[in-house]
């Protein structure tokens, strides 16, 4: 989901490098990276340092991460400017510290296990929050990219495992009076998941949402926007007429490509207007709803719900917040929102179905969670990126990238291996009744 590149990450204005970072940063493109090739300065920021040094020391030893080289450290400190920028700006600095080189872990499944250890013991850096403004609709990530860590070549999203049998129970709701029935359905935790199942995954999440929709020949769906081709291909091979959404050149390029590749490329059309109100039996949408914020949401679901034809469906998958995540996991994940998804905010179920409820035409008939699928989801693109990070940098994602992905993809499991996040697909129908 990185179509811009970060400019607004620091707490303090950026200064110009002291000396003694220059040799240490100047392998860093300023142009493209200014919040970590810049160390914040200042005499605030160096005292603040001091007592950001202290305190990291002190949630490691309370989360047992051991800092000691002798002794076997799980992560270790190259230098100390990372803590100007814990002073400066929190999680969003120790992400930049990161990205930056001036910490490490032993591997990225290391990286995984001391976070989870940092955000069990309530690590609190005092973290900005930031706003997602004009650049709310911004965070599209590079097609290139998501072939590093897919199980398919093409698909970011997380997928629900063959071995994770889902449990149905229907219940009676009321809206605005009226009686309505939902079916709550939950996938116990898949088994024995290994690198080959990711791409089967991903599929199963695709064919999930279009059964949802009760896609078929001559259905007219919309997915909105793309996620690389997946959608659009399984719905095609079903005989759908599809329109899918990009937003950047390169993912039209690639689009095209997978098309043409699957042999589809007649019943999918590539669009870059918005979708015409009334004019799709179903909508389909993958890991969209997450990356916008409040207000974004309810426009969003607006939008689907004013694009579907009388007695049409749409089927939503999203990533949401669970009733244990806490103020220090969304302080980091103001990381994400700095470098990645300016817009990220993550709503719990309740705050869906509220949405829904008062800002849409719209009402909830089914939903599911799957949270170790998205963990073990997580785990094995973390591992495929660990694979590809050669084939990475001669695509040209340069080292601070990769290491931003990396840590991207350690933060969202460690999230998901503590319960805070969750694997969820809604079926949204009109009708206020």
């Amino acid at each position: 989901m990185i179509s811009h590149l970060p400019d607004r990450v620091n707490a303090v204005e950026p200064t110009p490098p002291i000396p003694q970072d220059s040799l240490r940063l100047a392998a860093i493109d300023p142009r493209a990276w200014p919040g970590v090739a810049t160390v914040p300065s200042g005499a605030t920021v160096r005292v603040g340092a001091r007592v950001a040094e202290a305190r990291f020391a002190s949630a490691c030893s309370r989360a047992g991460i051991e800092l000691d080289p002798a002794r076997g450290a799980e992560l270790i400190v190259e230098h100390d400017a990372l803590f100007r920028r814990i002073a400066a700006s929190g999680w969003v600095g120790l992400a930049e510290g990161y990205m930056a080189g001036e910490w490490a872990a032993r591997d990225s499944a290391t990286l995984v296990d001391a976070l989870a250890k940092l955000l069990r013991a309530d690590y609190r850096p005092r973290t900005p929050s930031l706003s997602a403004g004009a650049h709310e609709g911004i965070g599209e990530i590079p097609p290139q990219l998501a072939a590093h860590f897919s199980g398919d070549g093409m698909s970011d999203f997380a997928g629900h495992f063959a071995t994770g049998v889902p449990t149905t129970e229907r219940v009676v709701r009321k809206r605005r009076g009226a009686a309505h029935a939902v079916d709550l359905t939950e996938f116990a935790a898949p088994l024995d998941v290994a690198g080959g199942d990711l791409a089967d995954a991903q599929r199963r999440s695709v064919e999930l949402l279009l059964n949802a929709c009760a896609a078929g020949r001559g259905t007219q769906l919309a997915e909105y926007p793309s996620t690389g081709g997946a959608v659009a291909i399984a719905a095609a091979q079903r005989g759908c007429v599809v329109d899918s959404w990009v937003r950047s050149d390169a993912a039209e390029a690639a689009l095209r490509d997978r098309l043409g590749y699957a042999g589809v490329s007649g019943a999918v059309h590539i669009e870059r207007e918005a979708p015409r109100r009334g004019g799709y039996d179903a909508v389909v949408s993958l890991e969209r709803l997450e990356t916008l914020g409040a207000e974004g949401k309810a426009r969003y679901l607006g939008a689907l719900g004013a694009a579907l034809r009388p007695g049409g469906r749409i089927a939503v998958q999203t990533v949401t917040r669970t009733e244990a995540c806490t103020v220090a996991a969304q302080d980091a994940l103001q990381s994400l929102r700095a470098y990645i998804w300016p817009g990220l905010t993550l709503a719990s179920p309740g705050e869906v179905e509220r949405v829904v409820e008062k800002r849409t035409a719209l009402r909830i008939v089914a939903q599911s969670r799957a949270p170790q699928h998205l963990e073990a989801s997580l785990r094995l693109q973390r591992q495929a990126f660990d694979a590809h990070l050669r084939d990475a940098a001669a695509d040209g994602f340069d080292a601070v990238y990769r290491r931003l992905w990396r840590w991207q993809l350690a933060l969202r499991e460690a999230l998901a291996r503590l319960g805070m996040v969750d694997l969820m697909q809604f079926t949204l129908v009109a009708g206020r009744g």
